[in-house]
């Protein structure tokens, strides 16, 4: 080996060596072997003092910017060292230009022959030297040209043309000889000109060069250069977590030294990949481990971080033999990198007892040491809700009904039911009178399941044994470690769950693998959190955190996230509660999932006369692999076999087994408190929804100012904190009705026994024609359609109404997170207050208060609204007319299914008949103001997204048809722009129109409806027309054949009413689809913070095509949220106003969830739909009005023109381009 790779190797080992041994003079090499031997103290002395000059050397040559020295009027370069001979940088001596110096070597060579007769022997020189020169001289030919380019590009600039080429010729990739003067000749450098001349002429330089640039577009390389390589980087990260976790050190290790000694495969790496091996080895106390992780990360051109520093500690707390003065050195070398003690412990996860350990090691040094414990003071300073927040000295935030030691066993209860990762339930269906076929089904698909667990078991055990012991070439497909970290019969009780979710006309396999991956993910997580030694302490905090819930406890005034972050501070000792563990990538989830459901397809196996015992026993498989065409692409597809479709369809399964994040929280959600930590207990949960594997809304939401979230984590808590209870009364009639072959009428779908018989025909029968082959095909493909909505529809309520039934007698909460543009949804996916009208219908607040005096009018008015009557008329004519229709009401209230039913014909017939049921109880009570009700009343916005426009735009004429302005009559915009359609058709009929005329008696509001309502949201004029085309179709008189030239004509009335009527909603979405184009095509994403200070970046991108290697099939990804890809400026245009607007809908509804809480009244919403007592109405009505004066007081479209400004525009010229459109 030639003495320059020895000694970059101690050079770089000696900086860590000094600080982590007792004796500072130990090196080892990367092979560590090579360590000097102790029978010649002098020579070893010699030539570590030799390692320090260059060290010193190396460190002058990389703080130097100018690398040449000015000797009168020439420029002179240090030599390029021959291959046979090479000069020794020291900072005792000079290199001159044809001068030869020898280098002593560094240590004993660990070759054969080699001889240490004397220090000062020639040796090869160092090809590293030879780079470092290099270097050199690109870098100062860099220099000179940019001398030169400058007076050009200034010149030039403003026309916008090329740098002009200097006069030399080009610097050639070798370096010149000694003789040689190439710099010279380019740059002539007169004699006065001094080093410091120099210098400041380059930091001048640079700055004319930062004036070029824009602070936007740097910023925005800046992310994009720091990304480029995360999706591969994290991957490491989780290949490692994993490794570590089922305790293969080996494979650990040879997986990092795989991707450190492959210098294009090392920048996938990060700090954090050795970090992990670094925790891993802090374990087990082994510092040498350390020491060569800290060489590897100094190799990789890495910088140690503070978890670094972290295990480094750790390790030296769990090892007796760390002295004091290692441990001294340690934190000597961290705060020289700019670290304290103080941000290991308030910066690191912790797990098990890792904090206790690196304690230990620090008050070795420092007895007494204690970790400063830093509460959060800093309050959020936001305009909207400064006051909120400091002005709450009098407020007492409401209690629930609940008590301290209930809330404590509720907290038990879910802990155990997310421990346990899944839960089984009984269906809805058990209730159906069971026949003798069923039984025997029911018998048949439990020996199946028998057989296919045993088989997957074995299938899987033998895949594992075969990657096991295979060598991946490439590590990207090496998902041997991902089979390993749960025990296999959970593997196999994961793939039977999806098998048993499988509908009958199969489903993609992507989907299917993405299912299966992620929960195999969400178990990983929950195990580790476990390991971790997590659990004890969330519950002691959790246990402490009722105490402001509980109503036999004293009132506060501290909100629910600032009472657990005072708790989490408090009981900083142990684990830390926030994980760190890594998120699995997109195509890692995919890659496993899809690995898991070619073993289902290849080991499930069923006989082919299980049925039909007078056939021949034939095993065939039981799911089938096909492909079929979904929007003109292939796709890869799995079906379950007719025979195993019949057995499921005939068993009626008495359990259905779901993940346990699909049930309902038997106790408070926990608080968020930031992006990374709240919702449920184990369960990981994002704070914003996005599309899967995209990373750029959490690294924004990372980068916030914690005060600047604390108003939107505050509402989403608010949100959460709501406890709910169901009416089982209504519940069990759904139910019979669900289980008596259903009714479309009233939304609960039938039984697929009920769909249309699919025909059967042979497509090669000659007495067809080819017209009646066509024809029959379309009715196959038809009824198959039908067949399969109705069996979709039908799981659906299924699993809605067995959620339902088994929370029946319970009390639940829904924790609360939001997609990306702020708009809040429930956790649970299958049931929750967001559903239909039959879910929404069974909730009811577990809180229950008087009606008090105007309660009961509320509940009528309530009850009118979910009926569709009387839009235009007042609250008092509404309470009128349900005075007058009160004998229907108590009919449908006392006979739902056998009385007049009334109830049946209203929009919302569920919600309706709820609303009936809880008017007679309170109708027939002693004291109607005293009844205690739990119906939630609701709020609806009337075209909330036209609100926002007309308030954005201050247009007087727009916020009237909206209700924005006061009126003796509620307004109705959609039957307004349905009369003006009307006026123009009139018109246009009495000039001939023919169109016109076919349409004289069709324009109404339903037909109109939708198209006004989502015009505010991006609808096109094409979307427009299909909307209205479907609402004609649904009228059975309108002439068919009239149905495209009417709605093409319709849609054109429509826009040109909402133009007239809201003249400044058309301006202000034209200038925010202009801006976000303009945007898109200089390269950026749109971006722009809400007023409650939620950062939002739309990720819209050019879609690429990543192929997944799987077994069954090659997989190809359509990836469109890739930020190295250029935006998609369609869709980034399109979507720009209809965001913008839903951001500050959610905006207006988290101000008014807060001051609600405050307030003490209960607040749930459904996007623009607000929820509350019927006692609290009016106070939530006054709420909702002053926040949504509150928000559109602030400059809202000019605080937007100044971020773009500032974040997009790069001159004066473009900055005052942009700011036309909002003057």
């Amino acid at each position: 080996m030639c003495v320059g790779r020895i000694l970059i190797e101690n050079l770089f080992f000696l900086s860590f060596s000094l600080f982590f041994s007792d004796n500072p003079w130990t090196s080892q090499r990367r092979q560590y072997s090579a360590i000097p031997k102790k029978d010649d103290g002098n020579k070893r002395m010699w030539e570590q003092s030799h390692l320090l000059d260059v060290l010193e050397a190396r460190i002058q040559q990389l703080q130097s910017d100018v690398l040449f020295d000015v000797k009168h009027s020439k420029v002179e370069f240090l030599k390029m060292p021959q291959r046979d001979k090479g000069p020794s940088p020291s900072k005792s001596q000079k290199t001159r230009p044809g001068e030869k110096t020898e280098l002593p070597k560094a240590g004993p060579s660990n070759k054969k022959g080699a001889t240490t007769d004397n220090p000062s022997t020639k040796t090869h020189t160092s090809r590293w030297f030879e780079k470092l020169n290099r270097e050199k001289w690109n870098r100062t030919s860099k220099q000179s040209s940019l001398q030169q380019n400058v007076p050009d590009k200034l010149a030039k600039s403003s026309k916008g043309k090329k740098h002009a080429k200097p006069a030399a010729s080009p610097v050639s990739h070798s370096m010149p000889k000694a003789s040689e003067s190439p710099v010279n000749e380019a740059i002539p450098v007169p004699e006065e000109l001094s080093r410091d001349a120099e210098l400041a002429e380059v930091e001048e330089l640079e700055q004319m060069i930062k004036q070029w640039s824009s602070t936007g577009t740097e910023k925005v390389i800046e992310v994009k250069e720091v990304n480029r390589d995360a999706d591969t980087q994290l991957n490491v990260c989780c290949h490692l977590e994993v490794c570590v976790f089922m305790g293969d050190l080996e494979r650990a290790q040879r997986y990092l030294l795989f991707h450190h000694q492959n210098l294009f495969k090392r920048k996938t790496l990060t700090v954090s990949s050795y970090n992990i091996m670094m925790r891993m080895w802090a374990k087990k106390g082994s510092l040498h481990h350390i020491r060569q992780l800290f060489f590897l990360v100094e190799e990789a051109g890495l910088k140690p971080n503070v978890a670094s520093y972290c295990a480094a500690l750790e390790c030296m707390g769990r090892n007796p033999e760390s002295s004091s003065r290692v441990i001294s050195r340690c934190l000597q070398q961290m705060e020289e990198d700019g670290l304290s003690v103080d941000d290991v412990f308030r910066q690191c996860v912790f797990r098990q007892d890792e904090r206790d350990m690196v304690l230990k090691a620090v008050r070795t040094v420092r007895p007494d040491y204690e970790p400063s414990v830093t509460t959060e003071n800093t309050l959020c300073s936001l305009p909207l809700v400064k006051d909120y927040y400091t002005q709450r000295e009098d407020v007492r935030y409401p209690k629930l009904d609940f008590s301290l030691a209930d809330l404590q066993d509720r907290f038990k209860r879910q802990l155990a039911l997310e421990q346990a990762n899944t839960i089984t339930i009984d269906s809805v269906e058990t209730m159906k009178p069971v026949k003798e076929n069923t039984i025997r089904m029911r018998k048949l698909l439990a020996e199946q399941r028998a057989h296919w667990q045993k088989n997957l078991l074995r299938a899987l055990r033998d895949s594992k044994l075969i990657l096991g012991k295979s060598k991946l070439r490439n590590w990207k497909t090496d998902i041997y470690p991902f089979l390993c970290i749960l025990r296999d019969e959970d593997y196999v009780n994961i793939m039977l769950q999806g098998l048993a979710k499988l509908p009958p006309s199969g489903d993609s396999l992507l989907n299917m693998a993405r299912e299966l991956g992620t929960a195999v993910h969400n178990i990983f997580c929950i195990q580790q959190k476990s390991h971790s030694q997590v659990v004890e302490k969330l519950a002691c905090i959790y246990n402490s955190y009722t105490e402001l819930l509980a109503k036999d406890t004293k009132s506060s005034s501290v909100l629910p996230r600032e009472q657990w972050n005072r708790l989490e501070a408090e009981r900083s000792a142990g684990p830390s509660l926030l994980s760190d563990d890594m998120s699995w990538k997109h195509v890692l989830i995919i890659q496993l999932g899809s690995f898991l459901v070619d073993l289902l397809v290849h080991e499930l196996k069923i006989q082919n006369n299980i049925l039909n015992p007078a056939q021949d026993k034939k095993l065939i498989p039981a799911l089938y692999h096909m492909y079929t065409f979904r929007s003109n692409r292939q796709i890869g597809f799995i079906k379950p076999h007719p025979i195993l479709t019949q057995i499921q369809l005939e068993a009626m399964e008495t359990k259905l087994t779901f993940d346990s994040y699909v049930m309902p929280m038997l106790c408070p959600p926990v608080p968020w408190t930031s992006p990374k930590s709240g919702a449920y207990l184990l369960t990981p949960t994002k704070l914003m929804r996005t599309v899967e594997g995209a990373i750029q809304h959490q690294h924004l939401l990372e980068k916030c100012r914690n005060e600047d979230l604390h108003a939107v984590l505050d509402s989403l808590n608010q949100l959460s904190s709501c406890a709910w209870k169901i009416n089982k009364p209504l519940l069990d009639i759904i139910i019979s009705i669900f289980n008596d072959k259903g009714s479309e009428k009233l939304d609960v779908p039938p039984p697929v026994s009920e769909a249309p018989e699919i025909p059967r025909f042979n497509p090669h029968d000659p007495s067809y024609t080819p017209q009646e082959k066509a024809h029959m095909k379309r009715e196959v493909l038809k009824a198959k359609k039908k067949f399969g909505e109705m069996h979709s529809l039908r799981m659906d309520a299924l699993y809605k109404l067995s959620i339902a039934n088994h929370v029946r007698d319970e009390v639940f909460w829904f924790p609360h997170n939001m997609d990306f543009r702020g708009r809040t949804y429930p956790c649970p996916p299958y049931f929750n207050h967001l559903g239909s009208d039959v879910t929404r219908a069974i909730l009811l607040f577990a809180e229950g208060k008087p009606l008090g005096p105007k309660g009961l009018d509320w509940l009528k008015i309530h009850l009118v609204n979910l009926t569709g009557l009387k839009k235009r008329s007042s609250l008092a004519g509404r309470l009128e007319y349900a005075n007058s229709i009160i004998e229907d009401i108590l009919d449908s209230a006392d006979h739902p299914l056998t009385g007049r039913k009334w109830w049946m014909d209203a929009d919302e017939p569920w919600q309706t008949l709820a609303c009936c049921m809880e008017i007679a109880n309170a109708s027939r009570s002693p004291d109607h103001t005293k009844f205690i009700s739990h119906f939630p009343v609701h709020q609806d916005g009337s075209c909330n997204g036209l609100q926002h426009y007309a308030a954005l735009g201050r247009d007087v004429i727009g916020a009237t048809s909206v209700n924005l302005m006061p009126c003796e009559l509620p307004q109705d915009v959609y039957s307004a722009v349905a009369q003006q359609v009307e006026e123009f058709r009139v018109r246009d009929a009495a000039k001939g129109l023919k169109i016109a005329q076919v349409l004289e008696g069709f324009i109404s509001r339903k037909v109109v409806k939708q198209t006004v309502m989502t015009v505010v949201y991006g609808v096109t004029r094409y979307g427009g027309r299909l909307q209205i085309e479907k609402r004609l179709k649904e009228i059975d008189d309108f002439p068919k054949e009239h149905i495209w030239d009417a709605s093409h004509y319709l849609v054109h009335q429509v826009f040109s009413s909402l133009k007239e009527m809201f003249t400044g909603t058309r301006e202000i979405q034209d200038w925010l689809t202009e801006s976000a184009r303009l945007i898109a095509k200089s390269g950026s994403t749109v971006e722009w913070v809400t007023p409650l200070g939620l950062p939002i970046v739309q990720p819209y991108h050019r879609a690429r095509s990543h192929v997944l290697k799987s077994n069954i099939q090659f997989l190809s990804l359509q990836i469109n949220y890739d930020i190295h890809e250029r935006p998609d400026t369609v869709k980034q245009k399109n979507a720009f106003p209809p965001n913008f607007i839903h951001s500050l809908d959610s905006t207006h509804m988290m101000l008014t969830a807060l001051y609600c809480y405050s307030a003490g009244i209960t607040f749930v919403s459904v996007h623009d739909c607000f929820w509350t007592h019927a006692l609290t109405v009016d106070t939530m009505n006054k709420v909702c009005r002053e926040q949504f004066v509150a928000l559109h007081s602030q400059p809202i479209l000019q605080d937007l023109s100044k971020f773009m400004l500032q974040k997009y525009c790069s001159g004066p010229k473009m900055a005052e381009y942009y700011t036309v459109g909002i003057s």
